[in-house]
């Protein structure tokens, strides 16, 4: 039997992977409200997107989250989706501020599928965005949202989890993540 490679089965279900130059690219910003279509089409196709992973991958625990450039739209939206929560979605956002406090956790990505690594972040963020109106919000999330939601602007402004990294540190294969996150602590969980 010939095993299909997790970044393999992404690309499969229309994921960008790394290498890809959008991926390095800083998302486009949107003019809303007047290109709310234009911004109402992306978010409905990363929901498309997300629904094809949600199929092939359980994320019921850890949550899922997509950026535009991982599905070959150079525009600045990704949507999150928390455990059990609905979607939220981020138009042009940007972290105004971070706490100190910070713990470092294993993460994946949709892009590179096929590793993990630690991934330090910010305990509690405050993100700025625009809703399709125009509007500007401002909201603060933590932990496991705050995660989920500076790894997609991450990619929303063309970095990837391996910039996050410690000077040092690898990614590791995600079979051996399988193996040892557990038994370090370091495993994400939404808590």
């Amino acid at each position: 039997m010939i095993r299909v490679r997790p970044s393999q089965q992404m690309r499969d279900l229309g994921i960008v992977q790394y290498g890809a130059p959008i991926l390095a690219e800083p998302g486009r910003s949107f003019g809303l409200p007047d290109e709310r279509k234009q911004a109402d089409a992306v978010v409905g196709q990363l929901l498309d997107a997300m629904e094809r992973i949600r199929r092939a991958h359980d994320f019921s625990g850890k949550g899922l989250g997509l950026a535009a450039p991982q599905i070959g739209i150079d525009r600045a939206a990704a949507v999150v989706t928390p455990p059990g929560a609905d979607p939220i979605m981020l138009l042009n956002p940007r972290i105004t501020s971070a706490s100190d406090e910070m713990d470092e956790k294993f993460e994946g990505c949709l892009s590179f599928f096929d590793v993990r690594a630690l991934v330090p972040r910010p305990l509690r963020i405050t993100v700025e965005a625009v809703t399709l109106d125009g509007s500007t919000t401002t909201t603060v999330y933590e932990r496991g949202e705050a995660r989920l939601i500076a790894h997609e602007i991450d990619h929303l402004d063309g970095l990837l989890l391996l910039t996050r990294i410690r000077p040092g540190m690898t990614p590791i294969p995600v079979e051996e993540y399988r193996k040892t996150a557990e038994a370090t602590g370091r495993a994400w969980s939404y808590e």
